[in-house]
C-alpha cells in the first residue's frame, strides 16, 4: 500500500469515528470496518489473488479502498460494490477518485437484493457488509454466479449475532465449503471453497456507475 492511499485511509477513519459520535441516524453513519479488519481482508484478497470481487455495502468507500488496492496488480481486476444510499455513493467515488482507484470499481446505487439478480458475475470473491438480514437471500441468489474458488466474507458477526445467524446457518449447509470465524474487530465470518477459476471478469460496464 503506497503512502498516499495510507494517508487517505487515516483521514476517512478520523471523519467516520467523528462523523458517527454526532449522529444519531444510523442511514447518516458511515460505519467503516475495523482498521484490524480490513488489513486482514486485504491480506486475503491480495494473497488469494481475488480479481472479480463483489461488495455489498459501500458507506463511504472505506472498505472499498482496501478492496481495490489488494486487487490493483492483476490487469484484469473488477470490483463492483453496492450501496443504497445516493450521498455516500458520491461520497466513495470522490474518495476513489483521490486514491486513484476508480478505474478499477463500478459503484452502483439502490437495493443490492434487487441488483443482485441482474448482475452476471462470476465472482471468485463477495463480501457482505450492509443489512445482514438479507444477506442470506443475496447467498441465494449469487451461488450460481460465483466461481468455484470462491471467498466470501461477512463482518460483525459477533457485534450483531442474532442478525448475522440466518446467514451464518446458511453458508454451513453450502456443500465444499470451509468456515471460520476471526474474532477481530467486529467478528469476520470467513468461508472458502476451492477449485479452478475460469479468468473470466465481472461484466461491470454495463452497470450504472
Amino acid at each position: 500500500m503506497n503512502s498516499e492511499l495510507e494517508l487517505i485511509l487515516k483521514s476517512l477513519e478520523q471523519f467516520g469515528r467523528e462523523n458517527d459520535e454526532n449522529q444519531t441516524d444510523r442511514q447518516h453513519k458511515m460505519l467503516d470496518l475495523e482498521r484490524d479488519t480490513a488489513a486482514l481482508i486485504h491480506i486475503l484478497v491480495q494473497a488469494s489473488r481475488r480479481q472479480n470481487i463483489l461488495e455489498i455495502g459501500t458507506s463511504n468507500g472505506y472498505s472499498t479502498l482496501w478492496l481495490a488496492d489488494a486487487a490493483r496488480s492483476l490487469p484484469s481486476a473488477r470490483l463492483i460494490s453496492i450501496e443504497r444510499n445516493g450521498t455516500k455513493i458520491q461520497i466513495a467515488r470522490q474518495n476513489l477518485r483521490r486514491a486513484g482507484l476508480e478505474h478499477l470499481v463500478t459503484l452502483v446505487e439502490g437495493e443490492a437484493s434487487d441488483i443482485v439478480n441482474d448482475l452476471p458475475g462470476p465472482y471468485d470473491c463477495v463480501f457482505f457488509d450492509a443489512d445482514r438480514t438479507s444477506a442470506p437471500h443475496q447467498l441465494r441468489v449469487l451461488l450460481p454466479k460465483m466461481q468455484t474458488d470462491v471467498l466470501l466474507l461477512c463482518d460483525n458477526v459477533l457485534s450483531h449475532p442474532l442478525e448475522v445467524a440466518e446467514y451464518l446457518a446458511a453458508v454451513k449447509t453450502l456443500p465444499d465449503f470451509a468456515s471460520i470465524v476471526v474474532p477481530i474487530g467486529k467478528g469476520l465470518h470467513i468461508a472458502f471453497r476451492g477449485g479452478p477459476r475460469t479468468g473470466l471478469s465481472p461484466r461491470g460496464a454495463g452497470l450504472a456507475t
